[in-house]
C-alpha cells in the first residue's frame, strides 16, 4: 500500500506545479483540540504525524493549544493548516475556510454526564443549582450539547466550573470538587481503570457525527487528496490502526460537511461562547 501511495503522489507531483510549490513550504501545522494535557497529546499524535509525513513527503508540525479557548482563537486566525476538532467547531471553522477531511466512521459521538459511583444523584433532574465540571464552554458533547440538554430537556439551572480538559473533569468528580462532570465516552474509556470505576454515567446526549480532521479549503486539491489517502491508508494497516485507536479513532474514512449540518438544528449557538468574547 505504501509503495502504491508513493507512486500516486509522485505522479501527482509531476503533473501539478501548484502541489510541488506547496511541498516546498517548510512545514504544515496541525492543531488538536486539547481534550488531554500536552504530553498526552504529543504521545498520541506525534506517531500519527510521523506516519502521515512518511507517506506524503510533507513535513508536519504539531501545535498544541493550552486550552480549548486558545484552540478556537487559533483556528479562527487560520494558524492551522489542518486540525482535529469537535463537530460544532467544524461548523464554526467552515466560516474561517476549513472543510472536513476524515473522521471515525465506526460510531457516533455522544456526551456523558458522570457522578461519583457512590453518589445519591440518579438523574440530571437532581442537579439543579449544583456545581458541574466541564472542560470548557465549547467542548461539544461534554459541555455545549450537555448544557443545552440540561436546560431544554430537564429545565435545571447549574453552576458550571470549566476545568480545561476532560481528564480534569473526571478528577474533579472523583475528588468531590464537583457533583457531576461532562465528558465523552471516548475520553472516559482512556482514563485509568480505577478512575473509571469511581464514576457512574447518569445521562448521555443525542449522538452526532464524531470529530473530524479538518483542512484549509484553500490548500491545493492534490495536497488535500494526498493527506486524505495517507490517513485512510493508516486505517488499513495494523500498526496504523493501533496509532489511530489512541485518538481514539476505530475506523477512519472520508468526512463531508453534510455530516455536521444536523447540529445547526439543536440551537447550540445559544450556549456557544465566541473566541475572545
Amino acid at each position: 500500500m505504501y509503495k502504491i501511495l508513493t507512486a500516486i503522489l509522485f505522479c501527482v507531483l509531476c503533473q501539478s506545479p501548484a502541489l510541488s510549490d506547496t511541498l516546498n513550504k517548510e512545514s504544515y501545522v496541525l492543531g488538536v483540540v486539547p481534550q488531554f494535557e500536552v504530553r498526552k497529546l504529543y504521545a498520541i499524535w506525534q506517531p500519527i504525524i510521523d506516519e502521515i509525513a512518511m507517506k506524503t513527503g510533507i513535513q508536519i508540525e504539531l501545535a498544541p493549544s493550552k486550552n480549548i479557548e486558545e484552540f478556537e482563537m487559533e483556528f479562527a486566525q487560520q494558524k492551522f493548516d489542518f486540525a482535529y476538532m469537535n463537530p460544532y467547531h467544524m461548523l464554526v471553522a467552515s466560516e474561517y475556510g476549513y472543510e472536513p477531511l476524515v473522521r471515525d466512521t465506526s460510531k457516533m459521538l455522544y456526551g456523558i454526564l458522570v457522578v461519583r459511583s457512590d453518589s445519591d444523584i440518579r438523574s440530571p433532574s437532581d442537579l439543579n443549582d449544583k456545581v458541574i465540571a466541564f472542560p470548557s464552554p465549547n467542548a461539544l458533547g461534554a459541555s455545549l450539547q450537555m448544557r443545552q440538554e440540561l436546560h431544554d430537556q430537564f429545565g435545571i439551572q447549574i453552576r458550571p466550573n470549566y476545568v480545561k480538559t476532560h481528564d480534569s473533569v473526571y478528577l474533579n468528580v472523583i475528588l468531590d470538587e464537583a457533583v457531576a462532570g461532562g465528558g465523552v465516552q471516548k475520553t472516559l474509556s482512556r482514563q485509568p481503570l480505577n478512575y473509571q470505576e469511581q464514576v457512574r454515567i447518569v445521562h448521555k446526549t443525542t449522538p452526532v457525527s464524531p470529530h473530524p480532521v479538518a483542512i484549509r479549503a484553500s490548500l491545493p486539491a492534490p495536497l488535500k487528496a494526498s493527506i486524505k489517502r495517507a490517513f485512510i491508508a493508516m486505517g488499513e494497516e495494523q500498526e496504523g490502526q493501533k496509532k489511530l485507536a489512541k485518538i481514539p479513532i476505530k475506523r477512519i474514512g472520508p468526512a463531508g460537511m453534510e455530516d455536521y449540518l444536523p447540529l445547526k438544528k439543536m440551537g447550540l449557538d445559544r450556549f456557544y461562547v465566541k473566541p475572545g468574547a
